[in-house]
This record gives structure tokens, C-alpha cells and sequence, in this order.
């Protein structure tokens, strides 16, 4: 399909359009970003809160690169050769917290199948030097599958994160359109290793994609399959097409719809559940604060 074959993408309803801040804080966050030479998951996902984010002084750091092995049809992050590690990253990030003064981070990756750990090394070193410099900063980690490879998903429990979080993107039905180099069982095999092996002393997370074609029986069950395999928290936020090549958002949901998706989610036994138009996996995230959750 040429460009000139592209749809144009739907008019926005009411409840997705919002003013951008004006203060002096979102150029703070990216100057300090820029001085660090950090990527981070708003910037390169085309996430429609980073102005917020940025605004407040947080942001969520993506480490090993901006270059993903994948190519899944909803994410904005570049598909390319990937470059080498900076063995400096790690301490970046680190410093990056401290003059935040952050008291939760989230720290994602792009995908790296092109390394034998598939990065998890490098999400162990970064989770140990911001606790190093922040002994008190509640640390949560987005990572990709690994290809569901123990070794590396012990690697990063290891580091002893307070949160795991994989997200299983969408419904099983969707998933080879949505992540085609992903699979819909081993986002839940991860998921349960984890809760598996460190079940009293971390929790588990995902997060799902809303108007992407899935039905609400669809939904459900995935909610289901994740407590199944005993995931914590949950989150559901509405895909928004990033750009014309990307995947056509199907339906808008409804901010009730979200409401009532909640209050299931939380029948079903999930501890936290933020679920809304404009969530994302690591939107508000330190609004989990547990009492459990100090160490």
C-alpha cells in the first residue's frame, strides 16, 4: 500500500483530546534526558502522555537502545539493526533518578533477540545501579519476552525489581497481527515464571491494548488467563495508531467501558487495576503504593 493508499486515521472523540502543559518542567525533563543521552519509551513510542509525564519530572528510561529487533504492527519504537550496549547506560539511568528524585521508576526495553540474553544482563545492572543510588526508589521493570528463556528471566529477578511487568498486548485471537514475533502463551509463561519463583516478594504485571477489534468476551478471558498465572496488576489503556503505516484503531472505548472493566478486573482478584482511555503500562505507576511494597 502507498502512502497515497493510506486511511486517513479517525477524528479523536471528546475524552482523548487535552490541552499540552505549559510549564517550565516538560523542557527541564528533556534537557536533563538530553544531557544524559537517555532514550525513553515516550519520546520513541509516540506516547500521547509524554508531554504530561515530562511536565510532572518523570518519565519512563529505555535502556539497551532505541533500535528493536521486532516489528509489531502497534509500536512506534524503530525496527533496525540494533547498536552495541553502552556499558555506561546503566549509572546514566541511575543519575537520571537522582536528580529527578524519582520515588518509582519504570525501566523498559527495546527487544534485542540479537543478544544470547536477549538484554536481561543489562536490566540487572541497571536495576542494581539506581538502587545504588537511590536505596529507597520503588523499581519496576517492562520487559520483553526473552524469548521466555529462564536464564534470563532469572537474570533480571536477580536484580530483585519490586514489579515485573510484561504486557500481553492484546487478545490471543489479535496476537499474530498484533506482534507477530511474539506469542500470546509465552507472554503468559513469563508472567507465571515469575510469580512462580519470587511470588512472595514481587509482583507481577501486564497490560493490555483496548479498539483493536477484540470482543468484550475476548478481553475477559485474557483477564482471566493472567490471574490464572497469578499476575498482580493489570493495566488498560486505548490503542492509538501512532502513525498511517501502523495498526487502524478499530473501536474508541468508552470511558464507562474502561470504569466497568475495572471493577471486573478487580473481582477477578487483581490488586491494582488502572484502566482508562489515556492509561499506558507505566502511566501513573506510582500511584501502587502498597504499604507491602516497602523494603
Amino acid at each position: 500500500m502507498t502512502a497515497t493508499e493510506l486511511k486517513p486515521r479517525p477524528r479523536l472523540p471528546e475524552w482523548l483530546r487535552f490541552n499540552l502543559p505549559t510549564s517550565d518542567g516538560f523542557a527541564q525533563t528533556r534537557n536533563l534526558l538530553g544531557e544524559l543521552k537517555l532514550h525513553t519509551v515516550c519520546e520513541s513510542a509516540k506516547c500521547p502522555n509524554h508531554w504530561e509525564c515530562w511536565s510532572k519530572g518523570t518519565a519512563t528510561f529505555m535502556i539497551a537502545g532505541d533500535r528493536c529487533t521486532r516489528a509489531c504492527g502497534f509500536c512506534a519504537v524503530s525496527t533496525a539493526k540494533p547498536l552495541a550496549l553502552e556499558a555506561d547506560e546503566p549509572l546514566r539511568v541511575a543519575e537520571a533518578t537522582r536528580r529527578m528524585r524519582l520515588r518509582h521508576i519504570v525501566i523498559t526495553a527495546v527487544a534485542r533477540d540479537d543478544l544470547a540474553d536477549g538484554g536481561a544482563g543489562h536490566f540487572r545492572r541497571t536495576v542494581e545501579k539506581v538502587r545504588e543510588l537511590n536505596p529507597d526508589i520503588i523499581i519496576e521493570v517492562l520487559v520483553p519476552d526473552f524469548n521466555d528463556r529462564d536464564a534470563s528471566i532469572e537474570a533480571v529477578l536477580a536484580a530483585s525489581p519490586h514489579i515485573f511487568n510484561h504486557n500481553l498486548e492484546t487478545v490471543r485471537r489479535l496476537t499474530p497481527g498484533v506482534r507477530h514475533r511474539a506469542t500470546y502463551d509465552r507472554s503468559l509463561s513469563v508472567l507465571g515464571k515469575v510469580k512462580a519463583r519470587r511470588g512472595g516478594t514481587m509482583y507481577t504485571k501486564s497490560g493490555l491494548m483496548l479498539g483493536l477489534g477484540e470482543t468484550e468476551d475476548e478481553l475477559l478471558t485474557a483477564m482471566n488467563d493472567l490471574r490464572a498465572v497469578g499476575c498482580d496488576i493489570l493495566t488498560l489503556g486505548q490503542y492509538l495508531q501512532p502513525t498511517l503505516k501502523h495498526l487502524p484503531v478499530i473501536e474508541f472505548v468508552t470511558p464507562d467501558r474502561f470504569a466497568a472493566y475495572k471493577l471486573r478486573a478487580e473481582e477477578m482478584g487483581f490488586v491494582h487495576v488502572a484502566s482508562g482511555p489515556m492509561v499506558r503500562s507505566s502511566y501513573h505507576a506510582d500511584e501502587f503504593t502498597l504499604p507491602s511494597m516497602s523494603r
